[in-house]
């Protein structure tokens, strides 16, 4: 007898399927492609019963074997080996150049060292256009030197202002509180282009030029006068200055400032040429030339004697060019005869 869920074949016709319903003598049968079909139950041949199918699935199911949940080890952080003594905080910036015996060519590397048993987070920053920039940000491990950037001769001018700011502390553990700090370094660069400003030192094999950060939990500041005190400073002298008698504009008269020399053979600005051509040299000569005026452009009445030397004139030239372009306002002449020669050009600040 056809009963519901009974898998039955067509007795006078191709096909079969499911026995989903049961209507008087009709059955209708769900054939593979979905649809139901309305077929005589004495035309219905039972290949598979109802029950058969249950235990069939029960016996699948039986065998299904549980997926065990392996749940994730979370990896322990190697421990940080400690060094004694390193519980002060020393943070240092390095300047490694890429071959030593090729200043005048040659790639520099910044490091950041770490010689304390204290993580630091920190940034690297330049000074550009009265304001800074962020060269390099993140997390350095302790008792690690860090790779911060590497550049090239030409953005040697681009750090001679630079800046660390630092924030120090320990993982997993009590430590002692470091203030945070902020350190700013003038770099002078013309260091970079002499033999002799690179030192040996405890952290590379090759020599290096080494600005300290912090040392023994101290930064290295340059020393600033709180802004109280300051205002508090100016105006007892306004005080003063007002109480006392004054006195005529002749006997103020400014003195003029002693006569600065700065002499631009290139013999007295590098150790070596080596690797160097005639227009490099012009270059460095003239980046020097323009460093001196740029330190000095506050200083109203400063008199500067660069000596260029007579040669073939191509450095007097250059330079006359560069009062007549670009610092037309100061006032420029030939040095004294006497004293220097024909090689030689005044510059007053004014």
């Amino acid at each position: 007898m056809v009963k519901i869920g009974d898998k039955v074949r067509f007795l006078n016709a191709v096909g079969g399927g499911i026995v989903r319903q049961i209507t008087k003598d009709i059955a209708m049968v769900e054939e593979d492609d979905g649809f139901e079909t309305p077929i005589l139950i004495h035309e219905c041949v039972v290949i598979e019963p109802a029950s058969s199918q249950k235990s069939s699935d029960t016996r699948k199911q039986s065998n299904i074997v549980p997926v065990e949940i392996i749940p994730e080890i979370k990896k322990e952080e190697t421990p940080v080996l400690e060094i004694s003594g390193g519980d002060r905080l020393n943070l240092s910036l390095a300047f490694v150049p890429d071959d030593i015996k090729k200043l005048n060519d040659t790639q520099f590397n910044c490091y950041l060292i770490n010689d304390s048993n204290y993580y630091v987070f920190f940034s690297y920053s330049v000074h550009e256009k009265d304001l800074w920039k962020t060269r390099y940000a993140g997390l350095i491990e302790p008792n690690l030197k860090l790779h911060v950037e590497a550049f090239g001769h030409e953005h040697l001018n681009d750090i001679e202002r630079v800046c660390v700011q630092y924030v120090a502390f320990k993982k997993n553990k009590g430590f002692a509180l470091k203030n945070p700090a902020s350190v700013e370094h003038r770099i002078d660069t013309v260091k970079f282009y002499k033999l002799h400003s690179f030192k040996t030192n405890d952290y590379f094999d090759e020599e290096a030029i080494i600005y300290p950060i912090v040392h023994n939990d101290v930064p290295e500041q340059n020393i600033r006068i709180p802004a109280t005190e300051l205002e508090h400073a100016m105006k007892s002298k306004i005080r003063q200055d007002n109480s006392a008698k004054r006195k005529t504009t002749s006997e103020h008269a400014a003195q003029p400032s002693a006569i600065l020399e700065i002499d631009l053979h290139i013999e007295e600005l590098l150790d070596t040429t080596a690797g160097m051509d005639s227009a490099d040299i012009l270059r460095y000569q003239l980046d020097t030339f323009r460093k001196v005026l740029e330190e000095n452009k506050r200083n109203k009445g400063q008199k500067i004697v660069f000596i260029h030397g007579k040669g073939d004139g191509v450095l007097r030239k250059a330079i006359l060019n560069e009062l007549n372009t670009k610092y037309k306002n100061y006032y420029h002449q030939d040095a004294s005869f006497r004293e220097y020669g024909f090689g030689a050009t005044m510059v007053t600040i004014r």
